[in-house]
């Protein structure tokens, strides 16, 4: 669809900054990764690159806020949040109109800053790498422990091509078990679909919710929680617990 056709009927320029701004965040849920660098990244090795970092950012204990924010929580969180920090305008503008920081901006911004937002105040040239970008995201991974916070928690944050036995994906789940079965799920992703802090599962596709799902059991993804939910569950339970999510609200 052309842009123009959004526009035809001349929207105000703020309300047209804003669709602009939406589309290009939405953009970013389709961008892949280099095919050379390791998304998970090395922490040992981002520690040892952040040390570029430290004269704006702190993390850790005790992190506090100094030429730029603390950067302890930073996975999810909406840019420009920090209620006691003072951030450029166009940081906190981005984040009214919708910028989180997961895995994909992060790896934007710090291939260039500016490249994202024009006028930030952050002076630095970015990191040119993939591998050093995703390296000093694994580290700051560290200092984000909540599951809502770290990458792998989102059900999008990598493709669902990890293979399942035919015979698996072929499973019919039964709704109402899956409803039953759903307590701890629910207990973290909301039931309405909102995706603030923690990624929706609702009316996600089944196949992508099964896939996924045994990517966790398997191993293949590494968010330790969900390693653990899924491992709870048998082929049958997955199969109810998609056939569920997947017609929330229909």
């Amino acid at each position: 669809m052309r842009l123009s056709l959004i526009f035809k009927h001349k929207a105000p320029r703020k309300k047209r900054t804003r669709v602009l701004y939406a589309l290009f965040v939405t953009a970013l849920a389709f961008i892949a990764p280099p095919a050379n660098a390791n998304t998970l990244g090395d922490a040992e090795r981002g520690e040892a690159i952040f040390k570029k970092c430290r004269s704006c950012h702190q993390v850790g204990d005790g992190a506090k806020n100094r030429v730029g924010p603390h950067l302890n929580g930073l996975f999810q969180r909406r840019a420009g949040s920090i209620e006691d920090f003072r951030y450029s305008k166009d940081m906190v503008r981005s984040g009214a109109d919708g910028l989180f920081w997961d895995h994909k901006t992060l790896d934007i911004y710090l291939e260039n800053p500016k490249s994202l937002i024009s006028r930030t105040r952050m002076n630095f040239r970015g990191l040119k790498e993939a591998q050093d970008r995703a390296d000093v995201m694994a580290y700051l991974r560290r200092f984000s422990d909540d599951p809502a916070d770290i990458p792998e928690a989102s059900p999008t944050a990598e493709a669902t091509d990890h293979e399942v036995d035919p015979e698996i994906l072929a499973l019919v789940g039964a709704p109402e078990y899956g409803e039953y079965l759903s307590s701890e799920c629910v207990s973290c992703h909301q039931i309405d679909g909102d995706d603030a802090g923690i990624p929706s599962i609702t009316n996600w596709p089944a196949e992508d919710f099964v896939i996924a799902m045994h990517a966790y059991k398997e191993k293949k993804r590494v968010h330790p929680v969900m390693q653990m939910m899924a491992g709870r569950l048998s082929n049958d339970e997955i199969a109810a617990l998609a056939a569920y999510f997947g017609n929330l609200g229909e």
